[in-house]
């Protein structure tokens, strides 16, 4: 993966706010009956870059997914980008960015419909589409190819590339640098900097602590559905 060059400024979404761009107050999360988040308190600032640190089954990706507005909060309170979660999920899915395990695809669309349609999906461009792709260093060889053909990296970098797209206000992140070689590690990380430098915050899980921890601001601890 080449380095890519510096985004331009109009090409990520710059949010200053005053209030907290997450804020769970005692929240819980159930994953049918079970208590995937049992009383978590997270505070992230706008333009951060945090990293939730944690083992498998923790609640990780539960903290994500709730910030993403794809899993409710039944007990406590949870705002995201000034949004009450408890009242509105819906109202947050177009200002935030998810890149989870599987990528969040459409594995029968070419790379480059999958990047228009997500560019679309946010009121942006086609021509935004192409840039992201451009940003994340995807040959325009593969933008014909159907994603499904592709290998992990490569639908790594376009899972990246379909987010960028949108330019999202919160960026989710589970696993991020897993499946890509050092030098697109290095790209990503520069990426992340840059998305929050101009104003966009970044929320992150990953097991991969000497990497995700050196691009981080701060890393808070997650056991057993709550942090510490």
């Amino acid at each position: 993966m080449t380095t890519p060059d510096p985004p331009p400024s109009d090409s990520l979404r710059s949010v200053p706010r005053a209030d907290p761009a997450v804020e769970l107050r005692s929240a819980v999360a159930l994953l049918g009956r079970f208590p995937a988040l049992a009383g978590c308190d997270l505070e992230v600032a706008s333009g951060e870059i945090v990293l939730l640190r944690g083992p498998n089954g923790a609640g990780k990706t539960t903290v994500l997914r709730v910030c993403a507005g794809l899993v409710p909060v039944v007990e406590g309170s949870a705002r995201v980008l000034g949004v009450d979660l408890r009242k509105d999920q819906s109202g947050v899915r177009q200002r935030v960015g998810l890149v989870g395990h599987s990528g969040g695809l459409y594995g029968d669309l070419t790379v480059v419909e999958n990047a228009v349609f997500f560019a679309q999906a946010s009121g942006l461009t086609h021509s935004d589409a192409m840039q992201a792709l451009d940003r994340m260093g995807v040959a325009t060889r593969l933008h014909p190819v159907a994603v499904h053909s592709l290998s992990a990296g490569q639908k790594k970098r376009v899972s990246f590339a379909a987010m960028l797209s949108r330019r999202p206000e919160l960026w989710l992140l589970d696993e991020p640098h897993s499946g890509l070689d050092e030098s697109a590690r290095d790209d990503l990380d520069a990426l992340l900097a840059a998305a929050a430098g101009a104003g966009a915050t970044v929320l992150m899980a990953s097991h991969e602590l000497d990497r995700a921890g050196d691009v981080a601001i701060r890393t808070v601890d997650v056991v057993g559905g709550v942090t510490t």
